[in-house]
């Protein structure tokens, strides 16, 4: 497998880390969802440079993730918006966001709270199936070939799940 070659792999995971897998998309992600949509607001939040940050746009851009709208005529300025397929990446970002609060927060607790608007609590991220709505774990979850399968090469058990089963 090779890394510039994980969008034409048959497996989604490959093909999700090749639009967002590495750190600079993730935190540009994040700050798109708290509303952050300016390059420059982007650049002074994250220090990251302006070649490296405009590489990132323009791939979230090119995938369907974000999309370029103008805001100020002279001289030409966009904001990044997250369009329908960027807002579905929410559930991932908020399960990376509950596994730091999880294992990486410190003795001071979690930096940053999550709280729904309609009942007013702050929540934790769940996972739930969804036909019967039960929560899921890992151990609750079978791996099986799908109709987009390579079928050249044969779909093993993870390690976790040889370990659970």
């Amino acid at each position: 497998m090779k890394w510039d070659r994980l969008d034409e792999e048959a497996c989604s995971m490959s093909r999700t880390v090749s639009v967002i897998g590495d750190r600079w998309t993730l935190l540009i992600l994040r700050d798109c969802f708290r509303r952050i949509r300016r390059f420059d607001e982007f650049q002074s939040r994250l220090g990251i440079t302006r070649h490296l940050l405009a590489e990132r746009l323009r791939k979230l851009v090119r995938q369907g993730v974000l999309r370029k709208v103008v805001y100020q005529e002279r001289p030409k300025r966009y904001e990044y918006i997250l369009t329908q397929k960027g807002l579905e990446l929410h559930p991932i970002m908020m399960a990376i966001v509950h596994w730091g609060d999880v294992h990486m927060a410190d003795e001071r607790g979690r930096p940053v709270l999550h709280q729904h608007k309609t009942c007013g609590h702050h929540f934790d991220p769940v996972m739930t199936c969804s036909v019967c709505n039960e929560p899921l774990t890992a151990k609750e979850v079978h791996v099986h070939p799908g109709p987009g399968a390579d079928k050249s090469k044969t779909l093993l058990p993870s390690l976790e799940q040889q370990a659970m089963d």
